[in-house]
């Protein structure tokens, strides 16, 4: 309600000012009792002949102003007020009271009857603050709209020229100049009068009397079957269809809610681009001229469905609200800024108080530093003078020091040359025994497995006389059991055939046993004599580090019971002494 309340009041504002003839913002009583009047008749609201005489009872002669006359205006009609009553009337009324009054002489392209639409239009387009204007967005999307209605070319350039030439201190037109800025063909150059009247109507059609769609279609009949051609007129809640496009034989009307659809259907019966629209209690076959308006008209028909199930106002209303709210959001962000603009401004100049007192301090710190400069330097040349001798004798002290320095530094650096060549000496020397350690571990390791082969082969050698011993007693015996110990002395023939085999690996061996420990006697004296000849090079250094000596090198055969009583060569004798007898047994 608070919509249409707005919607009428500009219409109203049109009718009142046209009412104030000397501009002085007050109307006669008499002329509001006329208006009021013909503002109940038109928007079916009872009126009460009384109610003005006793809303002014005070001041029953004089004028009432804009101001005074709203409280009644708003009380005893805005407020009855029903969506009920015809806006074009409504329109047409407050447009008689003012148009005389307004509206140029010069002539026009456009008709008086095109005004008027040009007029209501700019009702619906204008900012909701008094006195009414169109702002250059809404003026521009009305000559857009205008343009495409003519199938004509946007030009942007000029429109941007003409806001260019624009008054600064001008927010936007008034209608009056609205209607002379379309009716002089400015923007519509090379267009007829007859071209501008069908745009300026369509454009009306659309935004004010919320026309989504319309033009000439079949209809089939609900009784007598036959196919008919209508003018269909498609609103956001109905489809009306017509005779003529003159809107004077109104047929019928379908009545659109969210539970209506539209299909498409298959040509039949001669009849082509057919398409159904379903409401509740009634179902209309439809034939359009052709496939493409069939398409335009099922879509947009589909559209005004999805916006009723939406609760949506239709798209331009939409729009508009859009726009507008964007204009408040992009204004209140101008004003933000010009505040902290002016917040900024303000701070800068305290600022610049600021700096100009801080300014003239320092001018005053200036002055006197200037003079305490003037007794530093008479100071400063006093201490020169004074300082000067001192500095003479303190370079002097400096240089005998530097001397003392030059030559403590040289000294210093002999001290650490000497000092890291024993420590490398040292080095060396320490892996020299570690060389020498390694070595003698090696010969113990050598020594521990050349006792245990000896020990295996004692024990070998004492198994093998065992079994040679019972070999000879078991010949002595008696003959009946010669068979069988001449198996079991096959057997042991084996046994000793394999003890011979381990025998011979266990000499193979003590072989490489051998020749394991000549590898780390070899070791032994190459390390005793790098030991040696680092023992002469320390003692040739002031004797830092005694060297220890490494032990006998005479070759002896080691046991588990320590040094062997017999030679390597005794050894070799004993065991070819051995194997000769077990040949001729």
């Amino acid at each position: 309600m608070g919509g249409l309340k707005d919607e009428l009041l500009k219409a109203i504002w049109h009718a009142f000012t046209a009412l104030d003839l000397d501009h002085s913002g007050k109307v006669s009583k008499s002329q509001l009792k006329v208006l009021s009047h013909n503002l109940c008749t038109v928007l079916k609201v009872p009126h009460d002949p009384v109610a003005l005489e006793e809303h002014f009872r005070d001041d029953d002669e004089g004028p009432v102003s804009n101001q005074g006359y709203m409280p009644y205006l708003n009380r005893f009609i805005l407020e009855k007020v029903q969506d009920n009553f015809d806006k074009i009337e409504f329109n047409r009324m407050c447009w008689t009271l003012c148009v005389k009054k307004n509206l140029t002489k010069s002539p026009l392209l456009i008709t008086e009857e095109d005004a008027f639409k040009v007029w209501v239009i700019f009702n619906f387009l204008s900012e909701d603050k008094y006195p009414l204007i169109i702002v250059p967005e809404e003026i521009e999307y009305l000559l857009k709209k205008l343009t495409e209605a003519m199938g004509g070319g946007w030009q942007q350039e000029q429109f941007e020229h003409y806001k260019i030439n624009f008054e600064d201190s001008k927010d936007g037109l008034s209608v009056w100049e609205l209607i002379e800025l379309i009716g002089n063909g400015q923007f519509s150059k090379g267009m007829d009068r007859q071209t501008v009247s069908m745009a300026i109507n369509e454009v009306f059609n659309e935004l004010i009397l919320d026309v989504l769609k319309q033009g000439y279609m079949m209809k089939k009949g609900h009784r007598r079957k036959n196919w008919t051609e209508r003018w269909f007129v498609l609103k956001p809640n109905i489809m009306s269809y017509y005779v003529g496009e003159d809107l004077k034989d109104k047929k019928g009307d379908i009545f659109l809610d969210e539970n209506c659809c539209v299909e498409s259907l298959p040509d039949k019966d001669g009849k082509k681009c057919l398409f159904l629209i379903k409401c509740f209690d009634k179902t209309f076959e439809i034939s359009a001229s052709d496939k493409k308006k069939k398409q335009e008209w099922i879509q947009a028909i589909h559209s005004t469905i999805h916006l009723l199930k939406l609760g949506s106002p239709p798209p331009h209303k939409e729009a508009r609200q859009r726009r507008k709210e964007l204009r408040k959001r992009l204004l209140a962000e101008q004003e933000e800024l010009e505040r902290q603009m002016k917040e900024l401004q303000a701070a800068n100049e305290n600022k610049q108080q600021e700096l100009e007192t801080v300014r003239k301090k320092l001018e005053e710190a200036a002055s006197r530093a200037a003079e305490e400069e003037k007794k530093r330097l008479q100071t400063q040349v006093e201490l020169q003078a004074r300082f000067s001798t001192e500095l003479e004798r303190e370079k002097l002290i400096r240089q005998q020091m530097e001397e003392q320095v030059a030559q403590k530094s040289s000294e210093l650096e002999q001290y650490l040359q000497r000092v890291r060549e024993l420590e490398d000496m040292y080095l060396k020397l320490q892996e020299a025994l570690e060389d020498e350690r390694q070595a003698r571990q090696d010969e113990e390791t050598v020594r521990k497995l050349q006792a245990r082969l000896l020990e295996e082969e004692s024990s070998k050698r004492a198994e093998l006389e065992k079994w040679h011993l019972e070999q000879q007693q078991t010949i002595q015996t008696t003959e009946a059991e010669k068979q069988e110990l001449e198996n079991q002395r096959i057997l042991k023939e084996r046994a000793l055939q394999e003890a011979m085999e381990q025998l011979e690996q266990l000499e193979l061996e003590r072989k490489q046993a051998l020749e394991q420990y000549e590898g780390v006697k070899k070791k032994l004296e190459m390390a005793t004599n790098k030991t040696k000849s680092w023992k002469d090079k320390v003692a040739h250094h002031e004797g830092l580090i005694r060297l220890i000596e490494p032990g006998s090198k005479n070759p002896h055969l080691i046991t588990h019971w320590g040094p062997a009583a017999f030679t390597q060569a005794e050894l070799e004798e004993r065991e070819k002494n051995w194997k000769g007898k077990k040949t001729t047994e």
